[in-house]
């Protein structure tokens, strides 16, 4: 009776785990539905800046040269344009927390005005200080207005078109992404459940005890199996995970499988996808551990240094290379792996594959970062 009972106090602590996790998601879906770039990044200002001088080259060479020459023209162009870029750049810096809060039809429309307004004021101001004291400039005044304002009219409707379609494309593509993610972490191999389950049968009689461990190992990992993909642990929430498989593992294979872990002082609290490390191991046992009839070692060792932390696993090779091709490689992991580390890491995470004597080799390097 004691069974399950735990599986209910299982099934109790994943129904409130489940509900604390709506409320960070749901500020992320309002912050990131928002088409535009976030201006306020140095990134997109160097951007913006980089545009408006191509544009600045683009004016000047398909205007005749004037009297003052070709520099000075650019020169003039330049100040100008770089003044209404940055000024709208600003702009929609700074309205941008609450043009997120708005309809997306009216949030395009303010963001469409708002270059124009800032073209308008910057175009008035410039014809004021430069061209008011010359005579007979009123007629230019106007023309030099409605120049610039169209200008700025096309510009803006080009360039918000071509953000809205770069704000759904990376929409689709992370939508893919988790959709893939949420499958690939949801998938526990059939193999190790029936391994796991014939386990628990065989211990249910003669070590009842260690037959109920191995029900809380095998249920917590599938809570941490069905959790949201886009949900952090800590590294050390993740290697306890990992310990919980290897003794599943462990009980079925005895003597067989021999785990050495060799893991330094790492910060226990950097967050990590959910099972990262688990399937590296998983396909350790699989591919490297249960064709041996011997068995051999896995060799887990740990690192942390230069704010990043690295994690290397090696399992030894059958001595045969067709055994490996008929169990299907280890590709399935190893691509899942990648893919979580570049959706919550970018280019900052890595994962690299090798053969050294005899023994294959997986390294998964990731930054200290602060679990938020």
């Amino acid at each position: 009776m004691r069974i399950p009972l735990k599986t209910a106090d299982i099934e109790e602590m994943k129904t409130v785990k489940l509900q604390k996790v709506p409320a960070p998601a749901a500020h992320e879906a309002s912050a990131g539905d928002l088409f535009l770039p976030n201006f306020c990044s140095i990134g997109v200002v160097f951007a913006v800046v980089i545009v408006a001088e191509l544009l600045a080259f683009i004016l000047v060479l398909s205007s005749p040269i004037g009297p003052a020459g070709g520099w000075d023209e650019l020169s003039l162009t330049s100040l100008f344009i770089q003044w209404v870029a940055l000024a709208s750049a600003a702009a929609l810096c700074l309205s941008r927390p609450w043009l997120a809060r708005l309809d997306s039809r009216l949030a395009a429309l303010l963001s469409y005005l708002t270059p124009l307004a800032v073209t308008a004021l910057t175009s008035e101001a410039a014809y004021w200080i430069a061209y008011s004291s010359t005579p007979g400039q009123e007629v230019w005044h106007a023309q030099f207005m409605i120049r610039n304002v169209t200008i700025s009219a096309i510009l803006s409707a080009v360039t918000l078109r071509y953000f809205y379609v770069q704000h759904q494309w990376k929409r689709n593509i992370e939508a893919e992404t988790k959709a893939r993610l949420q499958a690939l972490q949801a998938r526990i191999h059939p193999h190790f459940l029936f391994n796991s389950m014939n386990t628990i049968a065989s211990l249910t009689r003669s070590q009842p005890q260690i037959a109920e461990e191995v029900v809380e190992d095998l249920a917590d990992l599938f809570r941490a199996s069905l959790a949201d993909a886009r949900q952090r642990i800590t590294l050390k929430e993740e290697l306890e995970l990992s310990r919980r498989y290897l003794h599943i593992e462990k009980l079925r294979l005895g003597e067989r499988l021999t785990v050495v872990w060799d893991l330094q002082d790492l910060p226990g609290d950097t967050p990590i996808p959910a099972l990262t490390i688990q399937p590296l191991l998983e396909n350790a046992v699989y591919h490297g551990i249960e064709p041996l009839a011997d068995g051999g070692t896995i060799r887990i060792t740990g690192s942390h240094q230069s704010g990043l932390i690295e994690i290397a696993i090696s399992n030894p090779l059958p001595l045969h290379p067709n055994i490996a091709t008929r169990r299907g490689g280890h590709r399935m992991a190893l691509d899942n792996v990648r893919q979580r580390l570049a959706v919550h890491y970018g280019g900052k995470g890595t994962l690299t594959t090798g053969q050294h004597d005899s023994h294959y080799l997986v390294r998964l390097v990731f930054p200290v970062q602060a679990l938020t």
